[in-house]
């Protein structure tokens, strides 16, 4: 299992992470910025100029899960992670990929006062030696006060929280190892949807409002909002396949077979093995089956209704790419097969 140490730059994950190897059993540290600094000789200069911080980098979120996943099956034990996680999306998408191997995570939140953080921040001593290096540091952490105490809201909903304004490390660790071993630290509840080991077929499913605009959610498992539906399963129907997964998601029964729009080849682009990716038509919902609409809290974050122009804002490319060509087969009544997005036949 991991136990994931969050909170503010500058809020003593580090110091707690060291003084909790000593009170969990088999356990070791595995810290992200170690990964972030591999990316400056790993990637061309071209690809890290103007990046500020290495969160923002899908490789390195994609390596801090691949690097953890790797070091339990080589250590095994309890990994502890010291590292500020303050956008919802970053913290979904790495947790999901830890789901998806079925390693459990902790999620634990080191809370201050912040007259208490800021005078911390103050007094530390980042880079021994180096002044200069040890005050751009701390006014890193200083502009990230700011993020975390937006974050905060959301943090608090995910995460088991232990203020820390006036204990020491090693009263914090004593806490997260108790909270850790009676269950009060319980696993965060990302969904776990098994990688695919091969090419997968998958039906998405439109659905509609009075409006016209596209329902859309937002996975807790990855990143960028999606249309419900998901992997069809052996010996399932993909339009059926679609159906159950828009009942599983929102609560709402199709009761006839939604019409195909799109039938799309994704190539293989590793880590993925690509497959066909399929997409149908649900039909309108009305104002009174939209207001029905529920959400499982482990799988789906949200929902919404959008234009093809706020969906452009919402989906990534290749799924954006999808939902306009859906819709142009919407429109002229015929499905399209596409390949690898672009229209053949």
């Amino acid at each position: 299992m991991i136990v994931w140490l969050n909170g503010p730059f500058g809020g003593g994950k580090t110091s707690t992470a060291r003084e909790l190897t000593a009170l969990i059993p088999d356990s070791h540290i595995y810290d992200p910025e170690v990964t972030g600094g591999a990316l400056r000789h790993l990637l061309p200069p071209e690809r890290m100029a103007g990046v500020g911080d290495y969160q923002d980098l899908p490789i390195w979120r994609r390596l801090v899960a691949d690097t953890a996943a790797a070091m339990l099956a080589e250590l095994g034990g309890t990994q502890i992670v010291p590292m500020s996680l303050l956008r919802q999306e970053y913290r979904d998408e790495i947790f999901g990929a830890l789901a998806a191997r079925r390693i459990r995570v902790s999620h634990v939140l080191l809370t201050s006062e912040e007259t208490i953080l800021r005078a911390r921040i103050e007094q530390r001593v980042e880079v021994a030696g180096d002044p200069v290096a040890s005050e751009r540091c701390r006014q890193w952490a200083r502009e990230h006060i700011a993020p975390y105490r937006q974050a905060l809201d959301w943090l608090r909903q995910d995460a088991f929280a232990v203020d820390t304004s006036r204990l020491t490390p090693r009263q914090v660790a004593e806490r997260v190892a108790e909270a850790v071993r009676d269950g009060s630290a319980a696993a965060c509840p990302i969904v776990q949807t098994p990688e695919p080991r091969a090419e997968t077929l998958a039906a998405g499913v439109l659905l509609f409002d009075e409006e016209d605009r596209v329902l859309l959610v937002d996975p807790t498992y990855k990143p960028g909002w999606e249309f419900p539906g998901g992997v069809v399963e052996p010996g399932e129907a993909p339009a059926r396949a679609g159906m159950r997964e828009v009942a599983e998601e929102t609560g709402i029964e199709l009761t006839e077979v939604p019409r195909l729009l799109v039938v799309d080849w994704e190539p293989p682009r590793p880590p993925g093995f690509g497959g066909l990716r399929l997409l149908f038509d649900g039909g309108k919902l009305t104002q009174a089956e939209a207001r029905r609409l529920l959400l499982p809290g482990a799988e789906l974050r949200g929902w919404r209704f959008a234009t093809e122009e706020e969906a452009a804002t919402l989906l990534p490319p290749v799924r954006l790419n999808r939902l306009r060509w859906a819709l142009r087969a919407r429109e002229r009544g015929r499905p399209l097969n596409l390949e690898a997005g672009v229209p053949v036949g």
